[in-house]
């Protein structure tokens, strides 16, 4: 997905990095001229509007769709790609996912690719001890969160936000997190949220 969170840049460009990365799925198409509605999984459909080059994979291959007009229309962004100008070629790529080349992203040296970060190891800032692993990342309402899964298979729910996130680099997700958060390793349930 292209989510960034901020905690600093990863530092090694040797690890393992996925080149394109999941932006968003084509929910439907708009109008009768090739417009196509994408449901964004950027920061926000602004960030999706803004990829001048986007590509869909078919079996090993990445094929890339040419953007000539994008707009935000009903919290989805609305795009149009070079050679899609009418309803029927649009609908072939409909519930298509799309991903965007990781070198056509501007990103600030202090934010990183939530793709890049899932499946670190995660550690307490403060003394080193390894609190688990990075499972997931879920956006909510009032703050998006980490999922961090303890070394005993418990889901801990911690907010990714700046006043938690120590650092992050090759090594792993350093947090701050809150006093007792990790204590006894309570079971969390994601439908909750």
């Amino acid at each position: 997905m292209v989510n960034y969170v901020n905690g600093g840049k990863i530092i090694s460009e040797n690890s393992k990095k996925e080149q394109y990365l999941e932006c968003g799925k084509i929910i439907n198409t708009h109008g009768v001229r090739g417009a196509l509605k994408i449901e964004s999984w950027c920061d926000s459909p602004e960030v999706l509007c803004s990829i001048k080059k986007l590509y869909y994979k078919k079996k090993d291959e990445y094929i890339p769709l040419e953007v000539t007009k994008a707009s935000v229309h009903k919290g989805c962004a609305l795009v149009y790609f070079w050679g899609i100008d009418s309803i029927e070629a649009a609908q072939l790529l409909k519930n298509r996912v799309v991903y965007a080349d990781r070198d056509d992203i501007e990103i600030d040296d202090d934010r990183v690719f939530v793709a890049d970060i899932i499946g670190l190891p995660v550690f307490d800032e403060r003394d080193g001890k390894r609190l688990g692993v990075l499972a997931d990342y879920l956006e909510s309402v009032a703050s998006d969160l980490f999922v961090v899964t303890t070394d005993s298979g418990a889901e801990v729910l911690g907010p990714a936000v700046d006043e938690f996130i120590g650092h992050i680099d090759d090594g792993g997700v350093y947090l701050r997190p809150i006093e007792g958060m990790f204590d006894g390793e309570p079971e969390v349930i994601r439908d909750e949220i």
